[in-house]
């Protein structure tokens, strides 16, 4: 498969660069920083995510008015998100926008000003959003099962945080976190598009070249005391929720790939993966049921999520169990393990033809100190894989005595 490659470079700075040429009328952009919920002190916890709802309030020259609508004038598309490990700005527009969307970007990552009666508006944009999280008991149990797993370290604290915290952030606040946390040599600038990497790095010297380097020996607390635990809890709801899962291997660790089909096997996307096909369409006991691998720079997350009806959760609970022995006592066939790479191979390919899925696994893998991983890679890693891998993934990740377990309880009718 011939691929066009990413060109690189580094800014005086130390923020990296990355651009891949690709024709085409659409072109996406993203700026990430190595900062997320982890690097928070605990009277700091939602912050994170506090500086990217309000880093498009307000700039030396922009109102949160010209932000918003720089590239919504033009039929563009401007978005954020924050995850435990990251906080990333992203935009998707026509190649012709490239210098509107470099100089916005440059223009809201340095010189927010983050005003007062801003903050506080979005504040109640926040709490409006932590509060739809605590209605939505399926999202809910996903941040308790992390809180649990991870207690008493960063990576447990809720990526929104308290009603609490978020009241009391003020502008101060923000300028200290970011002072103490973005660092020029931790950010990625990454872009796909029909621009050459000769123009595209003039315009971005344009915008970028002339912010001072701000380098931060940032050092994360690593994660090292798990203890399985099992919690229930009643609720007032129809269906009952439950997450069984555990520790898992970090990004950088050679068994990502193994677990990754393994996962996809598991519970994946698919509608043929094991639990859809043996607990949702054998016994119907599930609307709702998946598993999900998350991997972190030091550790990951493996755990399994479903909605049951009340009478059904014990023994779709025992079918899970059921399931996950079989992957640690039974190696996948080889029609079983040549239908499972082709899945997977699939569902990469579908998913980076947008550009900005490929752009945002790009940009993570140099934040967390990995190679780029083109398709060609992604290919040749999962065609590597043997049954005899995903055995042992499974064996040290769904050992059943490492497993931790949370419960909503529903009310039987």
């Amino acid at each position: 498969m011939l691929e066009n490659k990413y060109s690189e470079a580094v800014l005086p700075n130390g923020i990296r660069l990355i651009h891949k040429e690709k024709h085409g009328e659409i072109a996406h952009l993203v700026l990430m920083v190595e900062t997320g919920t982890r690097d928070e002190l605990a009277h700091e916890n939602g912050l994170a995510h506090f500086v990217e709802h309000t880093i498009f309030k307000g700039t030396q020259s922009r109102k949160a008015y010209h932000i918003l609508s720089c590239l919504d004038n033009v039929g563009g598309d401007l978005n954020a998100f924050t995850t435990k490990e990251e906080t990333c700005i992203q935009a998707t527009f026509l190649k012709q926008h490239y210098k509107r969307s470099l100089d916005l970007f440059a223009d809201i990552a340095f010189h927010s000003t983050f005003p007062e009666n801003e903050l506080n508006k979005e504040k109640e944009v926040i709490l409006d959003e932590i509060n739809s999280y605590l209605d939505s008991p399926s999202d809910e149990i996903y941040d308790l099962f992390e809180e649990m797993v991870f207690k008493g370290h960063p990576l447990s604290r809720n990526i929104l945080g308290t009603t609490a915290l978020v009241k009391g952030f003020r502008q101060q606040d923000i300028l200290d976190f970011m002072a103490h946390n973005y660092s020029t040599d931790q950010m990625v600038l990454a872009s796909i598009g029909d621009i050459s990497f000769k123009e595209l790095e003039r315009m971005v010297m344009h915008y970028f070249g002339s912010q001072p380097a701000h380098l931060i020996n940032k050092k994360r607390e690593t994660f090292d005391s798990y203890q399985p635990e099992n919690r229930s809890a009643k609720r007032n709801n129809h269906l009952s929720h439950c997450i069984i899962g555990g520790l898992a291997p970090e990004f950088s660790s050679p068994m990502r790939m193994p677990i990754v089909m393994l996962n996809n096997v598991l519970g994946g996307p698919a509608m043929s993966s094991r639990l859809g096909l043996n607990i949702r369409e054998k016994y119907g006991f599930a609307y709702s049921i998946e598993s999900q691998y998350t991997a972190y720079s030091d550790v990951g997350l493996i755990n399994v999520y479903m909605g049951v009806d009340p009478d059904s959760l014990e023994r779709a609970i025992e079918l899970v169990h059921k399931e996950l022995d079989k992957l640690c006592t039974q190696k996948l066939g080889t029609l079983q393990l040549h239908h499972a790479k082709q899945q997977l191979i699939g569902q990469v390919a579908l998913s980076y033809e947008s550009g900005m899925n490929e752009l945002l696994s790009a940009t993570r893998s140099l934040l967390m100190g990995e190679p780029i991983e083109y398709m060609d890679d992604i290919i040749r890693n999962v065609e590597a894989v043997s049954a005899e891998d995903i055995l042992e993934v499974a064996n040290r990740v769904f050992d059943e005595k490492q497993l931790s377990r949370i419960v909503f309880e529903g009310d039987t009718p």
